[in-house]
């Protein structure tokens, strides 16, 4: 329960059965509410500090068999420059390898207490979470978009992530692993009810072995608590019912008592932390959904990172490219859009921040041949690029020349999956039918890209929600992201293009949307 409990890693267990002295309770007023949640998360003293120190240290583990492989590198090298300290537990060679013995090590690393959280891939993710759910402590989910992700932590405060690397792109792997990261588990009525899983849990690991009651041992003697995997420690459900029917005054001499237990030293003024709940519903992209009533503090940054900060003008000058990487790096934009010639100085400017440097190849009209595509965007690739947004050759797909439409857009996803770069595919929809635009979304699918995208900016029309939705509902289901751009130039356009599906932003206006979106959250 984040703003109310810190645990310690000593204490001693009562004749009642509860850790005392092993937590400060920092509100009295959330504490009442939640007496019995409390004394239902009462984590064993050694385990408590291993997780404290390995949530402190950024610690992930991360796994995979070998065919999630280049999807484990690659998000490796992404935690990394991140701030995490990824913990890699295999394959490390991409050989073939049996995905259970993987699976357990991650798994083990999380019920330990040694990384604070999991990640593991194989091919479609769900033989990964039987096996690490098999482990005690751990609460695995698959995921296979940022929704799933968002729910699996704020619903069930998951410790593992598994993904099917079969399933989805690389685009969408960062963005579910970013949201499944970043999303807290924090309502009462859903910790209670993770609580009741480890109820279950310890009442069948009881029934297989039963453990000592607990009396006046030491925490670090407690079940679990010895350094292998934890076990909550289990409150019945009766009284826990009998809680519930406690009278306000009665819930007031509780938490009174729970105070003095722990020393009576730890209660403060402080009000509930801050909910980022609400700001993770913008970004709970690729479902279509908007929350409403977004959080405060880190909101603006939360949507900044969502947004290809973005200057393709034909007169930008060295100076102006400067600005908006110091924009990006200020703002934490996921990338800043650049054309070709300016790639080099932005990577130099950007170099080792988190900020990705994105370029545009047979732009803007997608005439090249697919030859000079390529050869673009692996020139680019070598000069820092990380993201490339092609042109679609826009004449074959409305002239249905698909083999053409398919060679095109293959070519420079080759050169990205050599350089390890994102591929994005624009298929200028203000020039297409909708049938032409679902067959565009569908080819580059077909030949592998990470995104399709709207519009270059430069033709008689940008973005707008029905494409979006109708690209969105296209790639449903594929891992493909979607990039709403041309003409946004506000947060409330913004707003109107994720809940139609966007999945990424692309505006040169990034700084006013960001502001705006502070606006709106300081207002609420």
């Amino acid at each position: 329960m984040p703003g109310l409990l810190s645990r310690r890693p000593y204490g001693t267990w009562n004749t009642a059965g509860y850790l005392v002295n092993g937590c400060e309770i920092y509100n009295l007023t959330r504490l009442r509410e939640s007496v019995a949640c409390f004394m239902t998360l009462a984590l064993s003293g050694e385990q408590t500090r291993l997780m404290d120190d390995a949530k402190r240290h950024k610690q992930i583990a991360i796994g995979a068999d070998h065919g999630g492989y280049e999807l484990k590198e690659h998000l490796k090298r992404w935690l990394a420059a991140r701030g995490w300290v990824v913990e890699d537990c295999g394959t490390f060679d991409g050989a073939t390898t049996d995905y259970p013995e993987i699976a357990a090590t991650v798994a083990q690393q999380v019920s330990d207490g040694r990384c604070w959280r999991g990640i593991m891939i194989d091919g479609a993710g769900i033989g990964s979470s039987m096996v690490a759910n098999k482990f005690p402590g751990v609460r695995a989910a698959l995921s296979y978009d940022v929704s799933s992700a968002r729910n699996s932590r704020e619903h069930n405060d998951a410790n593992v992530l598994t993904l099917g690397a079969s399933m989805i792109g690389r685009g969408l792997a960062e963005q579910i692993v970013d949201i499944w990261l970043s999303t807290e588990c924090t309502e009462e009525r859903h910790r209670r009810r993770v609580a009741m899983i480890g109820e279950l849990e310890q009442g069948l690991r009881d029934a297989e072995a039963p453990i000592t009651e607990p009396g006046t041992q030491r925490a670090d003697q407690a079940p679990g608590g010895t350094g292998t995997a934890w076990a909550p420690w289990r409150f019945p459900s009766s009284a826990v019912q009998e809680l519930e029917g406690l009278s306000s005054e009665d819930l007031d001499r509780i938490a009174a008592r729970i105070a003095e237990m722990v020393g009576g030293t730890g209660l403060t003024g402080l009000g509930p932390a801050p909910d980022s709940a609400a700001a993770q519903g913008l970004i709970g992209m690729g479902a279509g959904r908007f929350g409403n009533g977004l959080g405060s503090g880190p909101v603006a940054r939360d949507v900044a990172q969502y947004i290809d900060h973005t200057l393709l003008k034909p007169e930008a000058t060295a100076r102006q490219i400067e600005q908006l990487c110091n924009e990006a790096l200020e703002n934490g934009f996921a990338s800043v859009c650049v054309n070709p010639s300016f790639v080099r100085l932005a990577a130099k400017l950007l170099k080792e921040s988190p900020v990705a440097v994105c370029t545009v190849v047979g732009f803007p009209l997608g005439a090249h041949v697919p030859e000079i595509k390529a050869l673009e965007a692996r020139r680019s690739i070598r000069e820092g690029a990380r993201e490339i947004d092609m042109v679609i050759n826009i004449g074959a797909v409305k002239g249905g020349d698909d083999d053409l439409v398919y060679r095109d857009v293959r070519a420079v996803v080759e050169s990205c999956q050599d350089g390890r770069a994102l591929c994005k595919v624009i298929i200028e929809c203000a020039l297409l039918t909708d049938d032409e635009k679902v067959r565009a979304c569908k080819i580059s699918k077909r030949a592998g890209a990470d995104f399709v995208k709207t519009s270059t900016g430069f033709s008689t029309g940008g973005a707008t929600t029905a494409d979006v939705a109708l690209m969105s509902e296209a790639v449903r289901g594929t891992g493909m992201g979607v990039k709403a751009a041309g003409g946004i130039h506000s947060y409330e356009e913004m707003q109107q293009m994720v809940q139609a599906g966007a999945t990424r932003i692309g505006a040169s206006v990034g700084v006013k949307i960001v502001k705006e979106a502070k606006g709106v959250t300081e207002s609420q």
